[in-house]
């Protein structure tokens, strides 16, 4: 039996090119023979970008729609660490092994997500050094800061729950750096059935995308599903 299709859902700000293309993932899963779907969330690389928050609100269902038939892989940073978690919550069934990174104890607090925002309309300056780097991401070529606050500011939209990550029986790698904002992972960890963590010495969450230790740790995960 062949295995299945691997999904890569990139971070907030940036896109599938430049968070897996240009650091190797795509090339690296297709040469280990694996079919790779690589998408761009709505706000972000060749998506649509609307300047309506409330059009965020379906962003993970507008995913899971345009997924592969049939059990996935998946690999996700950061936002789309959350979305993919979101979406096993709620199908369990089409996921096989999840990797999840850049993500942890942030996904149970407010992380200044309205501080960041404003950075990106222009309308606060952004001291924080979060806020900064998200900033920075949005001047890339094809980016729309002002698509991406409304991301940030939807109202509504699915959310993790304790129920629901429950209800994640797949086994899920937790990758995060020790010099990571969205850390420390425990709480995320403790809320999964099935969950192991590879922790990255002296790696932020900005670097991890691009750590040796964070590829191959996926795709020795990944390779177990076979």
């Amino acid at each position: 039996m062949s295995d299945p299709p691997v999904v890569l859902v990139h971070g907030f700000a940036t896109s599938a090119a430049r968070t897996w293309r240009d650091n190797g993932w795509i090339d690296l899963l297709e040469d280990a023979g694996r079919e790779v779907f690589a998408p761009d969330l709505l706000g972000h690389g060749t998506a649509g970008k609307p300047h309506d928050p409330a059009a965020y609100d379906d962003a993970e269902q507008l995913l899971y729609d345009a997924l592969p038939d049939g059990p996935l892989d998946a690999v996700g940073f950061s936002l789309g660490a959350k979305t993919l978690l979101i979406l096993a919550s709620e199908h369990p069934e089409r996921f096989g092994r999840l990797v999840v990174a850049g993500v942890g104890a942030n996904l149970f607090r407010d992380d200044n997500t309205e501080l960041i925002a404003s950075a990106l309309e222009g309308s606060a300056p952004p001291d924080d050094p979060v806020a900064r780097y998200f900033l920075q991401l949005s001047a890339a070529p094809g980016s729309d800061p002002v698509a991406l606050a409304a991301h940030l500011r939807r109202p509504g939209g699915p959310k993790l729950t304790d129920e629901g990550l429950a209800r994640i029986e797949a086994p899920v790698l937790v990758v995060l750096g020790d010099r990571d904002f969205a850390g420390p992972a425990d709480p995320l960890l403790d809320r999964l059935p099935n969950a192991k963590l590879v922790t990255l010495r002296g790696v932020d969450h900005f670097a991890t995308p691009k750590h040796f230790g964070f590829i191959d740790a996926a795709l020795d995960f990944l390779e177990a599903s076979g």
